[in-house]
């Protein structure tokens, strides 16, 4: 269903998208599809030894990737115009992701929207932010 310019308010909180529990093997496959095989991602032996004492973490920009969905779950593709994140935590198997956001800004010219997202766990540590903006359809076009 389209969302229509009009239809945004500032403040307005977009659709809340819940991932998980994260599995081990999703970082294998992240790791495959990505190219990223950093060890820290995928061996708790390896993990532990550089410091992690619970072993592997997930790539921040799985998380990142989880973001994109909640964000193209409510706006199509084609209308997202920018989008970045900044990491705030680590995320680690068994971890549940809650992605949330609100509308902070509404540029007419254009129709503009300009949105903040956060990712966070289920004890409420927030593993990312960040802020996209995208161009909403006219009711009347």
């Amino acid at each position: 269903m389209a969302v229509y310019f009009e239809d945004v308010n500032i403040g307005q909180e977009m659709p809340k998208l819940v991932k998980g529990p994260i599995q081990k093997l999703q970082h294998v496959i992240y790791a495959g599809a990505s190219g990223d095989f950093n060890p820290l991602h995928t061996d708790d032996d390896f993990a532990r030894m550089v410091g992690m004492k619970d072993g592997v973490i997930t790539h921040g920009m799985f998380i990142m990737g989880i973001i994109g969905q909640a964000i193209t779950d409510w706006v199509p593709k084609k209308d997202l115009k920018k989008f970045g994140v900044r990491f705030m935590g680590m995320t680690k198997p068994g971890n549940t992701i809650t992605v949330t956001g609100n509308v902070v800004d509404k540029i007419e010219d254009g129709n503009i929207i300009v949105c903040e997202v956060q990712a966070a766990d289920e004890s409420g540590d927030i593993k990312a932010t960040g802020r996209f903006t995208a161009k909403f359809p006219n009711r009347d076009k």
